[in-house]
Order: structure tokens, then C-alpha cells, then sequence
């Protein structure tokens, strides 16, 4: 495979802002479909693929242009019906996070990659950024020895995507920020961490902002339609707890809108030779020399995209020069780790992940 045909699934903020300009510095990769049901995204659409026709149909998309690979840019609850319905096609399929609403949805993908054969990766963009490359060399040489604290979050002061649409509605989204943004910061810090195994979580939710006026910050805007009077069932915050099976653990806190300061995408890892906080993709390590504690800020320009990485790995994978960064099985584990969160937000209660299972 020399000349990969490509296609898009869903064409709204995503693919515009992230996913369109990281395939435009893949030239394996040929652009022949593009589909949303929404016509009046297809202007903007093809003036960045002038040669790819457009649907409204993704599975009159799939017969007709028979794309070897497609990427899906979806409403969370749609990722698991067009994942599966590519793959079953022979299709190889790049998706957006999250993985899916549910374990369920998320064990039907992997296992129709498994039966299809077909590369199956869903983004997992902030692995790909230079500081958590070099932080994730840092720890694989030994450098912060036994990893056995730390803390991650997303936390914005007003971010609310698409207020009363598919991202405030549960039974679409599948939740709020947890979901949203915890799938980045939980991922990167669990891989940073060497992947230890996830055996209990507690958490505690919060909706206090479903009425609030106060206008959501622009960037974060483009990303979904508000609805007025639509649905606001999902949570604005949520703050947990994770112990893995080598005993180290993890806090989380996760919001969409909070009285704070600024918002900041943040992790940090304690080790008992180092520790490290990686903080908006910026980094500083702290450790020591001799008797004396030692702070040091490496420089990191962050210059590729972590889409772009993360296309280019799998524009590898596809071409058999790499192994893939993800496999389903960590999406899975991510959803289980998500959902039991939310169980125990619910019950008040800690919650095994063998309950999940």
C-alpha cells in the first residue's frame, strides 16, 4: 500500500481544527470522501480536499469510494456504530476520543478489529507532543525510579462545549468532562506512568453550572452547536481517586467550568529519585544533586501537533514501518477506568474495576 484512499466521517470543529491539517502533511494519504449530514459543512470541506466527493451517507460513502482507511470525527455515541461498520468493511478506522459512550460499545470495536484484521486506533494525540516524548524516555531510563504518586486534570473556568447539544446530552456523549477531557490527562499520565494496572477508583461529580449564562470561552465554542433549553444532564466537574495494582495512585479533576484562575491541562508524577509536572505540554523536573534539590526546565518546542504525530504513526502502521502507539485493549481499559468513576459518583462508594470487567 503505496497510496493510502482516505476518508472523513463527521465534519465539524475537530476535523477542521485538528484532523484536516494534520492528513494535509501526510502525502500517503489521498482524501477521496467526505460525509456529515449536515450539508452546509461541505463547502469548508472541500475547499481544504478540493478532489473528494461528498455524502451525506457514510455507508453509501464506504461502497461507493471504498477508502482503505477513514476517520471518524464524531458525537461520542456514534463512534462505536461507524467504527464497527467501517471494519466490518475492511476498512481501517482512526477515531476520535473518546473510545465509546460504554465498555460494551468499546469491547464491539476491538472486537471487530480483531475479527476484521483491520488497524483499529483511537487519538491519543498528547502521547505524540516532544515534552511527553521526552518525559516518557526520561522515565524508561530509570531516571525517576519508583513512580508512586501523582495528580492529573483539565480544568477550565468556563468551557462548556455545545451547551444543550450532543456533548450536554449523557445519552450521547456519555458524559461531560470526565469523558471529554479526562480521557487525555488519565491516558498520558497511566502511559507515562509504564502502563501499571488500574484496580480501583472513587469519584465525585458535580453539576453547577447547566444555568449559568456567562459565555463560554471562544476557543473552546467551535466545538459543538448550543441548543437553547436543550438537554444539561452530564456533570461540570469531577474530582477522583485511582490505585493501580504496583500500589502507586492517582488524583484526578476534571471540569468544564470552575471559579478558578485560568484553565490548564496539567500532570504531574512523583518518583523517588525525580518527579516532573507537565503543565499545558510545558515541563520542569525536580530532583536533586547530591544534597542539594535541583530544578530543571527543559526546552521543549512542542512544534509538531500531537494529531499530526499521531496520523503519522498510523499512516506507519498501515505502511508496515511501525507498530502502533495504542491498541484497542487500552481503549477499553480507559472506558472501564471512566465508567466505574461515574458508578462511584453515583453510589458514594469505591468501585473494583473487576466489578466493571
Amino acid at each position: 500500500m503505496s497510496n493510502i484512499r482516505f476518508a472523513f466521517v463527521g465534519l465539524g470543529g475537530i476535523f477542521a481544527g485538528s484532523h484536516a491539517p494534520a492528513v494535509k502533511h501526510m502525502p500517503e494519504l489521498e482524501v477521496v470522501g467526505l460525509c456529515d449530514i449536515d450539508e452546509g459543512k461541505f463547502q469548508r470541506a472541500t475547499s481544504l480536499f478540493p478532489n473528494a466527493r461528498t455524502y451525506t451517507d457514510y455507508l453509501e460513502m464506504f461502497k461507493t469510494e471504498k477508502p482503505d482507511a477513514v476517520a471518524l470525527c464524531l458525537p461520542n455515541y456514534l463512534h462505536s456504530i461507524v467504527a464497527v461498520a467501517a471494519l466490518e468493511m475492511g476498512i481501517h478506522v482512526l477515531c476520535e476520543k473518546p473510545d465509546a459512550v460504554n465498555v460494551e460499545e468499546a469491547l464491539k470495536m476491538k472486537a471487530a478489529s480483531e475479527k476484521s484484521g483491520k488497524l483499529l486506533m483511537v487519538m491519543r494525540n498528547n502521547r505524540f507532543l516532544e515534552s511527553s516524548q521526552l518525559l516518557k524516555k526520561y522515565v524508561e531510563e530509570g531516571q525517576m525510579g519508583d513512580i508512586y504518586a501523582g495528580r492529573c486534570g483539565w480544568i477550565r473556568r468556563r468551557g462548556i462545549p455545545g451547551r444543550g447539544g450532543w456533548f450536554t446530552t449523557k445519552a450521547q456523549s456519555g458524559g461531560g468532562p470526565l469523558i471529554d477531557l479526562g480521557v487525555h490527562m488519565i491516558d498520558l499520565t497511566i502511559w507515562l506512568m509504564g502502563n501499571p494496572r488500574p484496580v480501583a477508583v472513587s469519584g465525585a461529580a458535580f453539576n453547577k453550572f447547566a444555568n449559568n449564562e456567562v459565555d463560554t470561552d471562544p476557543s473552546v465554542a467551535m466545538f459543538g452547536n448550543t441548543v437553547k433549553g436543550g438537554t444539561f444532564d452530564v456533570e461540570d466537574l469531577v474530582m477522583g481517586f485511582i490505585r493501580f495494582d504496583n500500589g502507586a495512585v492517582l488524583q484526578i479533576e476534571f471540569s468544564w467550568a470552575s471559579n478558578i484562575a485560568a484553565e490548564k491541562n496539567f500532570v504531574e508524577l512523583r518518583g523517588d529519585k525525580a518527579g516532573f509536572t507537565w503543565e499545558n505540554g510545558n515541563i520542569n523536573l525536580y530532583s536533586q544533586m547530591g544534597s542539594t534539590l535541583t530544578d530543571v526546565a527543559p526546552h521543549c518546542r512542542n512544534a509538531i501537533p500531537g494529531h499530526q504525530g499521531y496520523y503519522r504513526n498510523f499512516v506507519n502502521v498501515l505502511l508496515g514501518r511501525e507498530e502502533p502507539n495504542f491498541v484497542p485493549q487500552q481503549g477499553v481499559d480507559m472506558i472501564r477506568i471512566l465508567c466505574a468513576i461515574y458508578r462511584s459518583a453515583e453510589t458514594g462508594r469505591e468501585v473494583l474495576l473487576e466489578e466493571q470487567a
